[in-house]
């Protein structure tokens, strides 16, 4: 071969030289990582990568914004392409705010990782083997930020990864609200995860505390096999707490999220007042009781809806609003088609049990009053009263009463810290309306009361028609109003000391009684010693005043005063609030002659509870004493001179009485001042004792107290 024939040749091998020295450099390079990355994997297989715990606490501590701690073994290597993580005494330290040092803990954790996931932010394990977790979750006390919000990290909240395959076993969950004052320890069953799923529910249960009252929690995780996706949360919980079973169930967009999330929720039990005295919420007692409605939480805000259910014997439905901000604040909205008068009991006082059971009386005495009485002792929640507010729109359509038709009942209620009104209560009693201002205001010490009841005109034959009076040949009307002020933390209390006026107007009409027994007061009996006739024909009525002045708790007839057609009746007397005595005496003077009249005075006596009629007074014994003598001395024809009513009555004047004017004001037909009707002060004080102003009045006139 020549020089020119190799020339050719040589010249190719230079050209392509210079592309094989970087493929092998590439070989060389690549052969040179893979080495290293065998090297390491080596090193890491055989060490287990025992010597990178400390790394590792490193840099899980700073990706986490926590301290991250291993306190036993630790491995850390592909096994053989898939990351084996293995820990023993692994924990997550909790913000330094919290009450317990750590977020999580676990006394060991075994699983296998795809490598690729962690690179691409998206975690997937192959299977994962923990024993002995416990996870601690907290709000702080402002409930601006928790424990598993990693805030130094950009506020993410802790996502759960994906799992193939699990065995959890001994978990613990603790949870603690500090502004809802709730705490809960919770143990979660094993958990055994297959392909991807876990298959059944996953249970929980535990106890915890709400406020001051202990509870037991039972729960299930309906959903568990999309929740270790990241997908939907159904859930079922009961809870016991103070008597009551409360029951709820949803869906959650993450295990710790309930923002804006409707909750089905349902609550039973012997007394409404016992759930809510778990937050702190006075309530009157109720019977049993059994209520359903939605929950949305937004924020502080609790909001019921769609609420509906029973307590006792009648219905109740609405909204309610839970407040739980600087200070806890109920508002409702509520509806009753039918109120059992018995679970109406608890607003004054009673126990509504009791009440169904044995009466008043018996429900009166069980609150602290003596026997036969009918006033509440029960004292008003006055811390309770004072630690939250209120607000509630309640209408009810009928209440089931025995006697008294009520019907149309409008209650608005304000609980301004302290300060209880009932105003404006409105209702319908018997084709008449009622409508009440109550205040009761606990912010001085002891409470001032005030009630102002007014009575609108209303036929005294329904009114009554409930007690057993015939309502034929009554149609009569009656108006009224009650104003007293007092001081005291029970009914009785304010009502003991309190000042004010009593006043009931029956206008022009007609009465008639019979087969009538009221309060075991015979009213039958009563009417007919009064007018002194068998009530053959109603009773003329041109208009009448029963009014009494109250004087510290001591009500006085200020005045009695009823102007028939053929008597013109009187009163005085009066009762007291302190120990709910009756004492009052009446007379019917007749306006025409006539023979046979007792004309002595009818009383009225007992107490609240147990009042009675006197048909038989001193008055009367001394007429048929002096009838007997004039009968021994001249002839049985002048005994019936004791028994004569010349018919003198002075007919009363209707201006002042139907204008409801003190006794004072009260005139006759003639313009004439009356001396007949006293001057609103009672014949005896409390003690029984007639004062001597008393004693100087009644020897002015023949019949004792008149």
């Amino acid at each position: 071969m020549t020089t020119r024939d190799a020339q050719p040749s040589d010249q190719a091998g230079k050209r392509f030289f210079p592309l094989r020295r970087p493929w092998r450099i590439a070989r060389n390079v690549v052969v040179g990582v893979f080495a290293t990355l065998f090297l390491i994997w080596l090193v890491l297989y055989v060490t287990k990568g025992r010597f990178l715990k400390h790394p590792f606490e490193s840099i899980a501590g700073k990706a986490a914004g926590r301290t991250v701690t291993v306190r036993g073994d630790f491995q850390l290597y592909f096994d053989p392409f898939q990351i084996k993580f293995y820990a023993e005494g692994l924990t997550v330290a909790n913000p330094a705010w919290a009450t317990r040092p750590n977020l999580f803990e676990a006394k060991k954790i075994d699983t296998r990782i795809a490598p690729l996931s962690l690179i691409f932010g998206k975690r997937r394990f192959y299977w994962l083997d923990l024993a002995g977790g416990a996870a601690d979750l907290e709000w702080n006390a402002a409930h601006t930020t928790n424990t598993w919000t990693f805030a130094d990290t950009g506020g993410k909240p802790f996502e759960m990864p994906r799992i193939d395959r699990a065995t959890v076993a001994g978990t613990t969950l603790r949870y603690l609200d500090a502004r809802m004052r709730l705490l809960a320890d919770l143990q979660i069953d094993t958990i055994n995860a297959v392909d991807k799923k876990i298959g059944k529910a996953v249970g929980l249960h535990g106890t915890g505390q709400i406020r001051e009252t202990p509870f037991r929690v039972v729960a299930q995780l309906l959903s568990p096999d999309a929740t270790v996706n990241n997908g939907e949360n159904k859930l079922t919980l009961r809870a016991w707490a103070a008597n009551n079973v409360i029951d709820v169930a949803g869906t959650l967009p993450s295990l710790t999220d309930v923002e804006n999330v409707p909750l089905q929720t349902r609550a039973r039990g012997r007394n409404l007042a016992d759930l809510l005295g778990i937050i702190d919420v006075a309530l009157p007692n109720t019977r049993g009781y059994s209520l359903h409605a939605q929950l949305v939480k937004d924020g502080v805000d609790y909001r019921f809806t769609h609420l509906a259910g029973r307590f006792g014997d009648s219905d109740l439905a609405g909204r309610l609003t839970i407040k739980d901000g600087e200070r806890l604040r109920l508002d409702s909205v509520l509806a009753t088609r039918s109120l059992d008068i018995v679970d109406a009991a608890p607003f004054i006082g009673y126990n509504p049990d009791i009440v169904a059971a044995n009466g008043a009386v018996a429900a009166a005495a069980a609150t602290g009053a003596g026997p036969q009485r009918v006033l509440p002792d029960a004292t008003l929640p006055v811390a309770e009263m004072q630690g939250f507010d209120a607000g509630l729109k309640w209408t009810i359509r009928d209440v089931k009463s025995r006697n008294v038709p009520i019907s149309n009942v409008d209650l608005t209620l304000s609980l301004d810290r302290g300060r209880l009104a009932l105003s404006p209560l409105m209702f319908a009693m018997a084709r008449g309306n009622v409508a009440a201002d109550l205040i009761f205001n606990t912010r001085v010490r002891p409470a001032a009361d005030s009630y102002d009841i007014r009575l609108s005109p209303t036929p005294m034959g329904t009114l009554l028609a409930g007690y057993g009076v015939d309502q034929s040949g009554t149609t009569g009307t009656v108006k009224g109003r009650i104003q007293l002020a007092g001081r005291g933390d029970t009914i009785h209390d304010s009502l003991a000391n309190a000042g004010g006026r009593i006043a009931f107007i029956i206008p022009a009409g007609t009465f008639w009684t019979r087969n009538v027994q009221l309060s075991e007061l015979d009213i039958g009996t009563f009417v007919q010693k009064m007018f002194e006739h068998k009530l053959k024909e109603p009773v003329q009525i041109n208009c009448g005043l029963i009014a009494f002045t109250v004087r510290d708790g001591i009500a006085a007839a200020d005045p009695i005063l009823i102007d028939t057609k053929k008597n013109v009746m009187l009163g005085r007397g009066g009762f007291s609030f302190k120990n709910e005595s009756l004492d009052m005496a009446f007379r019917a003077d007749g306006k025409k002659f006539s023979l046979f009249s007792a004309q002595s005075p009818v009383g009225i006596n007992g107490t609240f509870a147990k009042p009675g009629i006197d048909v038989i007074s001193p008055q009367l014994i001394g007429r048929a004493g002096v009838g007997l003598g004039l009968g021994i001395v001249a002839s049985p024809v002048a005994a019936i001179l004791a028994f004569v009513d010349v018919g003198d009555a002075k007919s009363a004047a209707c201006g002042p009485i139907l204008a409801g004017a003190h006794a004072q004001a009260m005139r006759t037909t003639k313009g004439k001042q009356r001396d007949d009707v006293g001057n609103g002060t009672t014949a005896k004080s409390e003690s029984g004792k007639e004062s001597p102003a008393d004693k100087r009045k009644q020897k002015k006139k023949f019949l004792g107290i008149f």
